[in-house]
């Protein structure tokens, strides 16, 4: 074999070589989307059966495969109009790590060009800026300043989550809702650290949907809604034969929250949001 013709053959494997591990690489490297079309065909791991709800949908609907770290986490519906989430959906796995502290948003609402991962205000305003971007889509850290009767209330909250980094993920200000302090930090706060864990004794897997339905008042100089009620529903899966649910509900103004059958939420709600139907769960989590 000449010279030329095995340099042609080591050039050949090794541009080969180079394909395959380029193909690997992009294969393992992040997916770009976090803002989806479709929960079903991005992240269906967060809802009974891959069923998102059904339920009224706002002016200017966004769909957030919440991702942090290179896993997604949870999905939200959010309302870019009102600026707080319709929903968001989880499953229900709480663990001990320590509560974080770093508040974060969301890129991809800004531009489908920038990364798909939420990162904190800073390091967005240090990369890209400037705010008003930032501003134009979403509640900013600054909205939230300075509040008298209402401060962050999590629709998923950090204390369902396993670990830090998936505490962490719960710090973005698209789960985040204007919430009456005194209900954030009382019978909602006793729902979520006690009622579930009772309830979900015995649960194989537990998927939750929690949402705000939007109010009359805004904070942030009329920049962020305001929440009129907020809800919480969960399906229980004991196993593929054996399902449960149960749901609460709130005033935004009130430290009460109220249980209900998941039917009657889901009727309570279509009042609400002044719809015909919805829909929170599979139809083969119970209604009663």
């Amino acid at each position: 074999m000449s010279l030329i013709t095995t340099i042609k053959h080591r050039l050949h494997h090794t541009m080969l070589l180079y394909f395959i591990l380029l193909s690997l690489s992009w294969s393992q490297m992040p997916t770009s989307g976090e803002v989806v079309d479709s929960f079903q065909d991005h992240c269906p791991q967060f809802f009974l059966r891959e069923t998102p709800p059904v339920i009224g949908v706002p002016l200017s609907p966004v769909r957030i495969c919440q991702r942090y770290q290179n896993l997604y986490r949870f999905a939200t519906l959010y309302d870019k109009h009102n600026r707080i989430p319709v929903y968001s959906a989880y499953v229900y796995n709480p663990g001990k790590a320590k509560r974080p502290g770093k508040w974060m948003v969301e890129p991809q609402l800004i531009s489908s060009t920038f990364q798909s991962e939420m990162e904190t205000e800073r390091d967005f305003l240090n990369k890209k800026g400037p705010i008003t971007a930032m501003q134009n889509s979403q509640a900013i850290l600054e909205d939230y300043k300075n509040l008298t009767d209402c401060n962050r209330g999590h629709l998923n909250p950090n204390g369902h989550q396993p670990d830090y980094s998936a505490k962490s993920s719960t710090f973005t200000l698209t789960n985040i809702v204007p919430q009456f302090i005194k209900l954030n930090g009382g019978a909602w706060n006793n729902y979520e650290q006690t009622t579930m864990q009772q309830m979900t004794r015995g649960c194989h897997q537990t998927f939750a949907v929690v949402g705000a339905v939007p109010g009359d008042t805004y904070i942030a100089r009329g920049r962020v809604n305001r929440p009129s009620h907020l809800w919480s529903a969960a399906c229980c899966v004991i196993d593929n034969n054996h399902l449960r649910s149960w749901a609460i509900l709130a005033r935004n103004d009130q430290n009460v929250v109220q249980r209900f059958t998941l039917g009657q939420l889901e009727e309570k709600l279509a009042q609400l949001y002044n719809v015909n139907h919805v829909s929170l769960f599979h139809s083969d989590c119970p209604r009663q």
